[in-house]
């Protein structure tokens, strides 16, 4: 019900909202829902990461470099980079975090 759970919090929240989907010793899988114009502000990965939207649109800003991601659309986040995540429109995210070799 992690989904759900997600969209039902967003109704009266004014930040992103991120709920583990699974999670294990070496990995984790987030769900973020963002309404339009949220904004998951500056930080940086400490494990490698793959953002994936599954719905709407979201703008990711690193220092040198900004990607709008439209459904289905994916990046590579980098270890140590300062970046963030805006929403252009109401949004649902994946984030998957760990080593998958």
């Amino acid at each position: 019900m992690t989904i759900k759970e997600v969209k039902e919090q967003l109704k009266d929240s004014n930040h992103p909202v991120a709920k583990s989907l699974h999670h294990g010793n070496d990995f984790r899988v987030l769900m973020i829902g963002f309404n339009e114009g949220m904004i998951l502000k500056e930080h940086k990965a400490h494990m490698t990461s793959k953002l994936t939207v599954l719905e709407g649109a979201v703008i990711y800003k690193e220092e040198n470099r900004t990607i709008i991601l439209n459904q289905y659309d994916e990046v590579e986040i980098p270890l140590e980079v300062t970046h963030s995540v805006e929403a252009m429109q109401n949004s649902l995210c994946v984030l998957t975090q760990g080593d998958y070799s």
